[in-house]
């Protein structure tokens, strides 16, 4: 876990870096690190919510750390003792209890974004916590030839793409806002648009098409590389523009989300050749700036937030870092 400020969910996102970078450099500088905190923080019942989280821990928090296992199980990392859950075992208890807490009841379904009825916004069902889900399920099809997990993935993005009017298409292009609260119906949305939702579901697409063969994932997907257009600046260079250079700034949360937009969209050019050129483009492009912005700092090697700055900008942090990892080990997706 990473201390105040940084929740926790940060930590899995993280470790999940951490993970393609033991990956993709064949770099074993982290590796019992890496191992130690994902069996740290499994929980008591193997699920992903430990009790020092059981007050706090929302749905996408969990989902989290369950793309941390998701990564360690494609990618071939270590697993525990065969007396032990694996992460397989592990990434299917993760979808298991988020699947369970699928609230058909309000707005026609979609979850909820707390796990608990205490925490401020249990009353709001947001797109992140749905599209993780969805790209959970997405994966487990793919690695496990599970149709179950397939259905479970389609029941979620129907319910985002055709029911609870999350996402939308605009010129060929999908807009994706943040959610709405249950007490309206879910009708009157929040219209933020956010990196981090569209590339987890560009990616859980990705996963489908991959595993399925289906030409209308492939569509989804396109739809997706479209609409990331609002967060590509005109020298390819990804930013957050819904709170980047605002007089409000961005959140520590919201300073992690490239990070999350580079993995998925390495991903999504992996499992979509025909996305390839275009999202590696993006990436080539924002890695260089994000490189020459990590001059900054007492170190001289801290890393900013505004990639299209010349040089340090002088804003640091756990996501300026982790956004910056992402981006620049992503390159090497396409190899």
């Amino acid at each position: 876990m990473f201390k105040t400020p940084y929740y926790w969910w940060e930590a899995g996102e993280a470790f999940g870096g951490l993970i393609n970078n033991w990956y993709y450099c064949q770099d074993t500088t982290h590796e019992e690190l890496i191992y130690a905190s994902l069996m740290a923080q499994r929980g008591e019942n193997y699920d992903y919510i430990p009790s020092n989280q059981s007050l706090t821990e929302g749905n996408d928090d969990q989902s989290f750390w369950g793309f941390a296992v998701l990564e360690a199980m494609e990618r071939n990392f270590t697993n525990p003792p065969s007396d032990q859950p694996g992460w397989l075992a592990l990434g299917q208890a993760v979808y298991n209890t988020i699947w369970a807490r699928w609230d058909p009841d309000n707005c026609g379904g979609g979850l909820r974004w707390q796990i608990f009825t205490w925490n401020k916004g249990y009353d709001y069902k947001n797109t992140i916590s749905n599209a993780c889900l969805f790209n959970i399920a997405s994966r487990l099809a793919r690695y496990t030839s599970n149709d179950t997990y397939a259905q479970t993935a389609t029941t979620v993005y129907e319910w985002l793409s055709e029911r609870s009017g999350y996402i939308t298409l605009e010129n060929g292009a999908y807009a994706v806002v943040d959610g709405a609260g249950i007490s309206t119906n879910c009708s009157q949305l929040s219209t933020e648009k956010w990196t981090y939702n569209y590339g987890i579901l560009m990616a859980g697409c990705a996963y489908m098409y991959n595993y399925t063969g289906n030409q209308t994932w492939s569509d989804e997907v396109d739809k997706y590389v479209k609409g990331i257009s609002i967060f590509i600046d005109s020298n390819n260079v990804m930013y957050e523009q819904q709170c980047q250079g605002t007089s409000k700034g961005c959140s520590n949360d919201q300073r992690s989300f490239k990070s999350i937009f580079s993995r998925c969209l390495a991903a999504t050019a992996k499992l979509v050749p025909s996305q390839s050129d275009y999202l590696m483009k993006i990436l080539e492009a924002s890695a260089e700036a994000a490189a020459q912005s990590c001059s900054g700092g007492t170190d001289g090697v801290t890393c900013g937030l505004n990639w299209a700055n010349s040089g340090w900008d002088g804003q640091y942090g756990l996501g300026e870092q982790m956004s910056a990892l992402e981006a620049i080990q992503s390159t090497l997706a396409r190899y």
